[in-house]
């Protein structure tokens, strides 16, 4: 039997992400409510935003900014009350991807070269082409840019530059995309992704049809077993809790270069986190009910 609790589910927030941030909230509200749990919306863009009294854990359906940064992870850690998902330390390094790329680095973890950029420039020479660009603090691939060549740098370097002061200027890993989904530590089956454009860029990400998956992807044992060894080893490695999800990219050769740490992946009907989770047997109701749970047993919510 379910333990019943009263459960705010926080969605909505700031920025570009704030309408898959809803969605999510949504399914994930009627998901609970389902199973019996009394649940309440707060969205922390409504100014002067307050828990109702007596909730018990806090659901976190919040993405970028505000959400998986850790500022919000910290104000509920002064209010002492349990929340889904990584505490405010692990978060900030999580959706930095120049701190994740640092955390990766000492232990050892592949991952794409890189440089950061903070105004329109040439193409730095150590880093070689095809390059990724991207802002240092978004998530939802808000602000990815795939360039070709140096014909398309200044546009794409501008366009980046919108979303954020710091940019990420990666080389390219040509291959398959995979993703690795986290949950207690353990890793679910991989997805492989196949965006139709080529770019797993936000229209990719949230348009139904943009993107086929794979799941489990089709890849040799020894590849599978040894890229969810690189997920757990990534996502505690930026110091994740509970559940998250690693994306990584596989060069021709099948060796792997981990991108970055989701530590809250999206809940909505094409996300890839519920997908990984259904593929091991675990329904949506279920993965939010396990959600919750690890939040209530975690005994510290500080940083």
């Amino acid at each position: 039997m379910v333990n019943q609790f009263h459960i705010a589910v926080m969605a909505g927030g700031f920025g570009a992400e704030r309408e898959i941030s809803l969605i999510s909230g949504a399914a994930v509200g009627c998901a609970l409510r389902s199973l019996g749990h009394q649940v309440n919306e707060v969205d922390p863009a409504v100014k002067g935003w307050q828990l109702p009294e007596d909730v018990q854990v806090v659901f976190l359906a919040l993405h970028g900014e505000f959400g998986e940064d850790g500022q919000v992870q910290t104000q509920l850690e002064s209010l002492n009350v349990p929340y889904t998902g990584t505490g405010s330390h692990g978060s900030a390094v999580a959706f930095d991807k120049v701190l994740s790329k640092e955390a990766f680095g000492r232990v050892s973890i592949p991952a794409p070269k890189g440089v950061v950029l903070t105004s329109v420039c040439t193409p730095p020479s150590d880093v070689r082409p095809p390059w990724v660009l991207k802002p240092v603090a978004q998530g939802s691939s808000v602000g990815l840019s795939m360039v070709s060549n140096e014909a398309q740098w200044t546009s794409a370097l501008e366009g980046t530059l919108i979303h954020g002061k710091r940019v990420l200027c990666e080389e390219r890993v040509e291959g398959r995309e995979i993703t690795v989904g986290i949950l207690d530590d353990e890793a679910l089956p991989v997805v492989e992704v196949n965006p139709k454009s080529g770019s797993y860029d936000y229209q990719s990400k949230y348009t139904k049809g943009a993107t086929e998956y794979s799941c489990p992807a089709d890849l040799p044992d020894a590849v599978t077993k040894k890229v969810q060894r690189l997920g757990v080893q990534a996502f505690k490695a930026v110091g994740a809790l509970d559940f998250g999800r690693v994306d990584i990219m596989l060069d021709s050769s099948l060796s792997p270069y981990v991108l970055e740490v989701n530590t809250l992946p999206g809940m909505t009907e094409t996300s890839l986190f519920p997908k990984a989770a259904a593929a091991a047997g675990i329904g949506f109701g279920q993965l939010c009910q396990r959600m919750v749970d690890l939040a209530i047993n975690r005994s510290d919510y500080v940083g």
